[in-house]
């Protein structure tokens, strides 16, 4: 059954695949019946948006190629709107967003930014180029938080990147080769960025249980001598908020290192625990150099900050750090002055602490909602920290007809398929942007509609 959305929110649909880099320049996108049944639209919906994209250079048909991404900058750039009109948008229209994989401001302390950029006047001579691994204090900061959290490393092992995204296209460009296999968790975060198959490279999903990965699995897929790497979230994987257990991590990384494979492991919900501390990171037990280390402070403090960290041996380091400096000449020297005030002070300790109290109602507060509206439609596990809910529908609906009824009332969701090459029945929500009375709000109103839908 097609719905009856509107032309300009397909045309946001695919500026968002276009803005968040799915689609890259020169991509050539679905044809128009694809795209109809991708959304459940009528035909002549998707062409009156793809017209609107054409007139504003954005995209461009091409004799004997179809229609291909013709500009991913200033034409996009200037027909998204502003930071301010998507506030403007979301107060006038009601849009409940339970997609966002960020914290609400209402979750920070108050004027918690302010307070650190008031430390740091007078401090700052000068904000030239810092050293190709990033600014020093920094990297002695991250160093010795590591080392209190039960990671030691030195700050030469340190390569400060600006946010977890460019330390992904850092290893997949300065390390692996091109036609390398990146096994990972399915679902997995990574299937909804190209970052890895835009050079040429394949994902390989491995299932997962309650503990993270499965080994065995892991060994079907994987020969010694191969080119590739694993890449996991062990703490609070995104989409699923499973935590990999101690004993599965020693198992992973015991076969890992006997047999060659590399670990890229993305830890940057670490510091999101809300009832006990995880376990030991997968890099604080690696003796023999296998794992490559991300953190972030993205997820805890601030995503404008653009304050991302990879820890490796020194040597891998120092050519990580020559790629980096030829990709941007270093992330923001303010950004980094702020962070290792942060990071050096003990401040962000306090601060977290905080954030788990704040996070932790809410998490309590979308239990109860989805106890409330779903718990004869669905089931979930209420993850120990991080901030998604992976819900599977009980019923066999279609979720590109749940997912457009529900955008055409302003509810934003993520469906389970961009997670994964097969299909879902699952979804993630989020519990950390929207307001609890939003969350209800959301998931009273998607039981409705997958009621409906079970018609």
């Amino acid at each position: 059954m097609k719905r009856s959305i509107k032309s300009d929110a397909v045309a946001g649909w695919i500026k968002e695949q276009i803005e968040g880099g799915r689609w890259s320049l020169g991509t050539k996108i679905p044809s128009q019946r694809v795209l109809a049944e991708e959304l459940s639209v009528n035909r002549s919906t998707v062409v009156a948006a793809l017209e609107q994209l054409k007139t504003d250079g954005i995209i461009q048909g091409i004799m004997g190629k179809g229609t291909i991404v013709a500009n991913n900058t200033w034409s996009l750039l200037a027909s998204l709107p502003s930071d301010n009109q998507r506030a403007s948008q979301a107060a006038h229209s009601g849009i409940i967003d339970l997609s966002r994989g960020e914290l609400a401001e209402d979750v920070f302390p108050e004027n918690y930014l302010n307070d650190v950029l008031g430390r740091l006047t007078g401090k700052i001579n000068t904000l030239g180029y810092e050293e190709r691994a990033g600014y020093e204090p920094l990297r002695e900061a991250i160093a010795s938080y590591m080392s209190r959290q039960g990671t030691p490393v030195s700050p030469s092992s340190i390569l400060v990147v600006s946010g977890a995204m460019q330390g992904f296209q850092l290893i997949a460009s300065g390390l692996l080769e091109q036609g390398s296999s990146i096994l990972l968790e399915e679902p997995s975060y990574l299937y909804s960025i190209h970052t890895f198959q835009s050079l040429g490279m394949t994902l390989k999903g491995i299932p997962m249980d309650h503990e993270g990965l499965l080994p065995n699995s892991l060994q079907s897929v994987w020969a010694s001598g191969q080119k590739g790497a694993l890449y996991t979230i062990p703490c609070f994987h995104n989409p699923t908020g499973v935590l990999m257990s101690e004993a599965r991590r020693k198992e992973i990384l015991s076969y890992c290192s006997a047999n060659r494979l590399p670990i890229i492991e993305d830890d940057i919900y670490r510091d999101l625990w809300l009832d006990t501390p995880p376990p030991p990171s997968l890099k604080s037990q690696d003796s023999a150099g296998n794992v490559l280390y991300i953190g972030s402070l993205s997820k805890t403090l601030s995503p404008g900050l653009r304050i991302g960290w990879i820890a490796g041996s020194d040597s891998v380091i120092e050519r990580l750090a020559g790629v980096k400096m030829q990709a941007d000449y270093g992330t923001s020297s303010l950004s980094q002055r702020v962070a290792a005030e942060w990071l050096g002070e003990g401040l962000y300790e306090h601060h977290l602490e905080y954030v788990r109290k704040e996070l932790k109602k809410r998490r309590q507060a979308a239990s109860a909602s989805l106890e409330r509206h779903l718990s004869d439609l669905a089931e979930w596990t209420i993850p120990d920290g991080g901030f998604f809910i992976w819900l599977r529908l009980n019923q066999n609906i279609s979720l590109k007809e749940l997912y457009t009824e529900a955008l055409n009332e302003g509810i934003l969701f993520h469906p389970g398929s961009i997670y994964t090459e097969g299909s879902s029945r699952a979804i993630r929500l989020s519990f950390g942007y929207a307001s609890p009375g939003q969350f209800e709000e959301g998931v009273k109103r998607m039981r409705k509609w997958i009621i409906a839908l079970s018609k």
